[in-house]
């Protein structure tokens, strides 16, 4: 895993610093694992726009991620490992001995050829998945489900895992990545392993043209704009601004916007790392 920097042959270039997907061993995906993407440009069902700055963008297909893990017991062979344009992470192609081929979030150090396992009685090894009352404490581990049978919803993108603190009850005490400590049913499965990428966060784009290709259309400033668009709008000259809060108000520094009846306020255990 490594980036590169380009040498400035063109202003694009100057400041570009990409990933050179040495981890990278096959670049034509499964075409019975991929599905279309409708893209909408930020508008709901009724035509409004309900999100801002998209738009546009090179065209995607989706791939059909088993966040599930359900095949207990069968053993799976690491055929590829995959780009995919519809996450930070890099992807690993499963096949399994009955043949069926999956895809699954690839971790850090997992290589072609490896065999991964999931289910009760799986050894501690990177790749595969158990049960959180399985697994030992002080596991770096990703792609955790939140509720039992619902999928990975926890540590999926780019370089982040969580570590297993402890168990209380019928709970499994979990370090997020946001630094948050909370609770979850020891029932819910998490592969072992940080995900891949780990040096995705060390890219720049170098030019506003990558974000058009993403599907990202500029944004524009609030100060920048009159009273009627914005709260931080007008004013003469630099001479605006004023608390800094979102275009529907909402105070950017310092106000909760968390529900303090949330159902789930109850199994946090340490509120995450403010910034």
């Amino acid at each position: 895993m490594a980036v590169k920097k380009f040498s400035p042959i063109t202003p694009g270039l100057r400041h570009k610093v990409a990933n050179t997907f040495a981890e990278i061993t096959e670049s034509k995906p499964e075409k019975s694992l991929l599905a279309p993407i409708k893209r909408k440009g930020g508008r709901n069902r009724t035509g409004k726009m309900t999100h801002r700055h998209r738009g546009g963008g090179h065209k995607r297909r989706y791939r059909i991620m088993d966040f599930k893990r359900s095949k207990d017991g069968m053993t799976a062979t690491v055929k590829s490992i995959q780009y995919d344009p519809n996450r930070t992470a890099f992807i690993a192609l499963l096949e399994y001995q009955d043949g069926t081929k999956t895809y699954i979030i690839a971790p850090d150090g997992l290589q072609v050829g490896a065999e991964v396992l999931s289910g009760v009685g799986a050894p501690i090894k990177v790749g595969n998945t158990l049960f959180l009352s399985e697994i030992p404490f002080g596991t770096i581990i990703h792609a955790i489900e939140m509720q039992p049978g619902k999928g990975a919803s926890i540590a999926r993108s780019a370089g982040t895992y969580a570590t297993l603190m402890g168990r209380e009850d019928k709970y499994a005490i979990v370090k997020l990545p946001s630094g948050e400590v909370r609770k979850i049913l020891e029932t819910c499965r998490a592969t072992i392993g940080s995900t891949s990428n780990g040096d995705h966060s060390l890219e720049i784009s170098g030019k506003a043209g990558r974000s058009r290709w993403k599907g990202r259309r500029p944004r524009v400033r609030g100060v920048a704009m009159n009273p009627v668009d914005h709260p931080m709008g007008g004013g003469e000259g630099k001479a605006s601004g004023g608390h800094p809060r979102s275009r529907t108000g909402i105070m950017a520094k310092g106000q909760k916007t968390r529900n303090p009846n949330k159902y789930s306020n109850r199994l946090i255990v340490t509120k995450r790392k403010k910034k």
